[in-house]
């Protein structure tokens, strides 16, 4: 299992994805689940994966392929994000067809391309999807259910990216600590509208001193809270 969030803000976008993959309590593995594709000064796109580990490395080996032939679309020279959602669609739908419908997975799609504001979708194994909104600017994939409260309770449209930074990481720390198939190291970005740039990018280990920082502040305000909550009166 994995778990995977992305955000749409004012101000630009948050991803964030941990690493595990987990095939019986004695086979856990490390493998990248954020990955960017780039061209300077004309889009940043972000793609992060769950679900079964050999479909998505298949999704993800087609598109890198199509990648280097001008000749056909492809994630560096669509048009808009919608079209590359499409393709993506397409591109995650075949495999499946091909390798069984056991062998799933669901993708986010973000990003920016020039002429556009930035956009993201959550898309299906079925090979449809939908887009973030301003009344729903984040999705999940993966074990989301853990990290889905706190995400409610904070974000909105309008959040700064450095609150929702937070948000999210104290997200994937609720999803930690309740579930084992989700693990460090985490995978991060943060994009700025119009920036087109790659470069705010982090990774997050066990030993990473802010992220510590904050699953103990967290944890400790949490557990002061409710003590400091009302005895109930029968």
């Amino acid at each position: 299992m994995t778990y995977c969030v992305a955000m749409r803000l004012s101000s630009g976008m948050i991803f964030v994805s941990d690493s595990r993959t987990n095939a019986g309590v004695d086979h856990i593995s490390s493998f990248r689940k954020l990955h960017v594709f780039q061209v300077d000064d004309e889009r940043t796109l972000v793609l992060q994966s769950a679900g079964n580990l050999a479909t998505t490395q298949s999704v993800l080996s087609l598109l890198r392929r199509n990648n280097g032939d001008n000749d056909q679309p492809n994630l560096l020279n669509g048009r808009s994000l919608y079209d590359i959602a499409l393709m993506v669609g397409e591109t995650l739908r075949e495999v499946i067809k091909r390798d069984g419908e056991e062998f799933g997975g669901t993708l986010l799609l973000g990003g920016q391309i020039r002429g556009e504001e930035p956009r993201l979708f959550q898309i299906y194994p079925q090979g449809n999807f939908i887009e973030a909104s301003v009344d729903t600017p984040y999705f999940q994939i993966g074990e989301s259910k853990y990290g889905k409260p706190i995400i409610d309770r904070v974000l909105r449209y309008e959040t700064p990216l450095s609150q929702a930074m937070q948000c999210a990481l104290i997200s994937m720390d609720s999803t930690l600590a309740s579930n084992i198939s989700v693990g460090l190291p985490l995978d991060v970005m943060v994009y700025r509208t119009d920036s087109f740039s790659d470069s705010e990018q982090y990774h997050i280990t066990e030993h990473h001193p802010y992220f510590s920082q904050i699953r103990q502040l967290w944890s400790k305000g949490l557990l002061s809270v409710f003590s400091q909550l009302p005895p109930l009166k029968l």
